[in-house]
């Protein structure tokens, strides 16, 4: 069964995709990058913060199909600069247990949509 997940507390698609797809218990989350909901806008100029709205509409997508970051098995990160990993890394790693932390690959790209430093999707289980 193939459940689509919405909610207006992250980012809409800009595109031909759905913020989530729940395939039975497996939770797929599209890449979210830096826009506030709220105002529509990018969050930019510090990746620390850029990096925490990623974070914050990733968990308003796993509210919405009723997770947590506790349900996260696997995420990947896509970022411009990997001089940039030890800052995304420190905001990224605030939102998990350590000890039982999902998989994870972080990888530097040319560009990614609306010239962001960040984005990150994930897959997680019920």
């Amino acid at each position: 069964m193939k459940t689509i997940i919405k909610t207006t507390e992250a980012p809409l698609p800009i595109g031909p995709y759905n913020q989530a797809i729940l395939a039975n218990d497996t939770l797929y989350v599209s890449g979210q990058i830096a826009i506030n909901p709220k105002t529509n806008e990018l969050v930019d100029g510090d990746i620390s913060k850029e990096t925490k709205q990623v974070m914050e509409n990733l968990a308003a997508v796993l509210a919405a199909a009723e997770m947590d970051f506790s349900n996260v098995v696997k995420c990947s990160i896509f970022i411009s600069d990997m001089n940039d990993f030890a800052a995304i890394n420190e905001v990224y790693g605030s939102y998990f247990d350590e000890a039982t932390a999902p998989a994870r690959e972080t990888v530097q790209v040319s560009v990614l949509p609306k010239h962001v430093h960040v984005e990150i999707s994930l897959i997680a289980m019920r």
